[in-house]
């Protein structure tokens, strides 16, 4: 199974940093005209969610994988709930690569397979390098056509 780069951490703990000081201002905010509790209470909360995001993103980074198989790609994911995804090569429609800024500035960019059908058809696969994102991508284009020929998407 491979493992995503490290760097992914960063990205995702940006994520969490937003969301602290977006809750924390909003707390602040409601304290200063509804609350009345006191100012530490956005500070507690900001720095409540900080936690348990930088755990969050510890044990997401600890438990993302993914694998390229003979027939498929294999994906193993999720904290809470885990997941684990099988995408049959026959059923990939097309590949795509992104990278948004945070992930421009980290160094990183994500691979998109998208799938025939209509709940979750596509799976993104985060905390590549740019050559490796490139890399999957082409494997992945080369195998969905290699298997063309079959028919069985199961």
């Amino acid at each position: 199974m491979e493992t995503l780069n490290p760097r992914i951490r960063l990205v995702w703990g940006i994520g969490v940093l937003v969301t602290a000081a977006v809750l924390g201002v909003g707390v602040g905010v409601a304290d200063r005209f509804a609350l009345g509790v006191g100012a530490w209470i956005a500070v507690v909360a900001a720095v409540a969610v900080l936690g348990v995001g930088v755990g969050y993103v510890l044990v997401k980074y600890r438990v993302w994988a993914f694998e390229v198989r003979d027939d498929d790609l294999y994906l193993e994911r999720g904290v809470l709930t885990r997941v684990h995804t099988v995408v049959p090569f026959v059923r990939v429609q097309h590949v795509d690569t992104q990278r948004g800024p945070i992930e421009r500035a980290a160094g990183l960019s994500s691979v998109v397979v998208y799938t025939a059908g209509s709940r979750g058809a596509d799976v993104t696969i985060p905390g590549l390098t740019p050559d490796r994102a490139d890399a999957l991508q082409e494997r992945l284009r080369r195998l969905a056509i290699e298997s063309e020929g079959d028919f069985d998407a199961v």
